[in-house]
């Protein structure tokens, strides 16, 4: 899991070039967002100060998915972040993320424990094609972080990601819709 890796070590030098000390070469910052959706977790520090520039380059990485018409963030929920910078006091909306983000890891490995081979719908034909689209979804909606216990997958094959035949772009988009509904309800509630 990636709770338990060492994180990877980028390296930002003077001339603002992220550097990957484990492979020794330059990054992007799509690489850096390949990292973490892969499930791995990344530290950015600043060669010459050592400062931690970690947060700084994960909202810029979330900016420019946005701004490419990727939006994962509802406008309410971007409000909410907002209002919870500027309202002076301490904020439970980071806590709510975490807590958030966190029962969802549970559901997901829940879920996917039902959906294991002793389910009677695995003999459903196309079940192990609904399934790999399943744990794609989990995937995609808790940023790559593998989950103990996915249905197929052993601690080596968790994070991969399941191929899928040209043209299920239909459920592709079924899928984001589903999660911009739930991403409505949930901001919604808050």
């Amino acid at each position: 899991m990636a709770a338990t890796q060492t994180p990877l070590l980028i390296k930002r030098y003077a001339s603002r070039r992220l550097y990957n000390t484990e492979t020794s070469d330059y990054v992007t910052l799509e690489d850096i967002a390949g990292f973490i959706r892969d499930g791995r977790e990344v530290k950015i520090v600043d060669l010459k100060s050592g400062d931690d520039l970690t947060r700084q380059y994960l909202l810029q990485i979330i900016a420019e998915h946005e701004s490419r018409g990727e939006s994962v963030l509802p406008v309410d929920v971007l409000n909410d972040l907002v209002r919870s910078y500027m309202g002076g006091g301490a904020s439970v909306v980071p806590q709510f993320l975490q807590a958030s983000f966190d029962m969802l890891r549970d559901g997901q490995s829940k879920m996917m424990n039902n959906m294991s081979a002793m389910n009677p719908m695995s003999k459903v034909p196309g079940f192990d094609m609904m399934q790999a689209q399943q744990e794609a979804f989990m995937k995609a909606m808790t940023g790559g972080i593998g989950t103990p216990g996915w249905a197929g997958g052993t601690a080596d094959t968790q994070n991969e990601t399941p191929s899928q035949p040209s043209g299920d772009t239909e459920d592709l988009d079924a899928i984001k819709k589903q999660l911009a509904d739930l991403q409505e309800k949930l901001s919604k509630l808050s």
